[in-house]
């Protein structure tokens, strides 16, 4: 039997002895404490909120799934035979959500706008294409998504047969599972009540920033990428517009200006970030990210800190400017007091979006350990 003292905490180390009897080892073990603390292993004091939030979410889920599967007269598998009164039971809150979602809202009666180009001399720049595509978009999905349960209320109230996409749907749903058709147009959360909150939600916000365009004051204002449906599309936007910017005298451009040549090449553009006010004076098109939220440590826009006990497992982060500047030039933060963390689009930590510096006063490994990421969403 050994020990190795590094394990131990630095305020309790333990002197062992060189017992001759089992016993007294035991004695000794049986002092230390039954639970270990998570700094011992690199993670973050308050890690068991983060557990419990997880295993919550778990726990509503299957509670969920097992609430609807003690409703079904018969396996989900046979709905396809259709039962209209075990329709109505099991799709009742998901028809119920979707009325209730669309009833301060426009979405459904709006007219689909036709595509912007983006291409020729007097085209609109990449920002303001960007954001007319993803209003298009959302439109045409929840247009989709409505076209989709009015078609379930119909075969419900008795007036209409279900079709084969109809019944494809209303299985999955029953089976409370986003229907593939909707994934196809948007992979957004795998469960239907979430999805639809989602896409209205987003489907508001880029009607806001879609107005904001029109009003030239878009990049003006701070910005939410959780508002978008495709937040990386919006990134690459920014960056060939910042391109093609009129870079004299490092002069800001509005969205309705018309300069249409690069004068970077793209591949010599890299994304940069600050978190003070006035960090990057050099920046061309400087934009403004608010509403990131952050899990693993604490930050206060000067550097980050460990967190405790008490801290919430994901705390809002400060706002952040980002510029794509040229590669190369003079850092905002010393490489060696600063980490790039990831982006998430979600908690899930499926798919990161993009990378921010942060200062950290050195010791990048501490951060990685203790899984440091930032979310789009909670």
């Amino acid at each position: 039997m050994y020990w190795i003292t590094k394990m131990l905490p630095a305020k309790a180390r333990y002197q062992m002895f060189n017992y001759l009897y089992p016993q007294d080892y035991i004695s000794t073990i049986q002092q230390l404490s039954d639970t270990d603390k998570p700094e011992y292993f690199g993670l973050p004091a308050n890690v068991e909120r983060s557990l419990q939030r997880t295993t919550s979410r778990e726990v509503i889920s299957q509670l969920n799934s097992n609430y609807y599967q003690s409703t079904l007269t018969r396996p989900v598998e046979g709905v396809t035979k259709f039962d209209r009164e075990e329709w109505q039971l099991r799709l009742a809150p998901v028809l119920n959500l979707w009325k209730k979602l669309n009833q301060s809202s426009d979405l459904i009666q709006l007219k689909i706008p036709d595509l912007v180009e983006s291409s020729g001399a007097k085209g609109p720049l990449p920002v303001p294409a960007f954001v007319s595509k993803e209003f298009r978009g959302a439109l045409q999905l929840v247009q989709h998504l409505h076209k989709c349960l009015a078609a379930i209320s119909k075969v419900i109230r008795g007036s209409h047969l279900p079709s084969g996409d109809t019944l494809l749907a209303a299985e999955r749903l029953m089976s409370q599972q986003t229907p593939e058709q909707w994934m196809r147009h948007w992979e957004g959360p795998t469960e239907p009540l979430p999805y639809l909150r989602s896409v209205v939600s987003r489907a508001l916000a880029v009607q806001r920033w879609n107005a904001n365009v029109s009003q030239g004051v878009l990049l003006k204002l701070s910005l939410d990428l959780a508002d978008l449906f495709h937040p990386d599309t919006f990134l690459c936007a920014l960056k060939q517009q910042t391109a093609r910017s009129d870079h004299s005298l490092g002069v800001r451009v509005s969205l309705q200006q018309t300069a249409r040549e690069y004068t970077i090449p793209l591949d010599e553009l890299g994304l940069t970030c600050s978190w003070t006010k006035n960090g990057m004076p050099a920046a061309r098109l400087p934009v403004t990210l608010a509403g990131l939220q952050l899990e693993g440590a604490t930050f206060n826009g000067l550097r980050l800190t460990p967190n405790t006990t008490d801290t919430p497992s994901v705390c809002a982060a400060p706002g952040c400017t980002i510029a794509w500047m040229p590669k190369g030039g003079v850092p905002v933060y010393h490489p060696d007091e600063m980490i790039s963390l990831p982006v998430y689009f979600t908690a899930a930590r499926e798919h990161v979006l993009v990378n921010l510096d942060v200062p950290c006063a050195g010791n990048q490994d501490k951060w990685v350990q203790t899984g440091t990421a930032f979310f789009l969403h909670a």
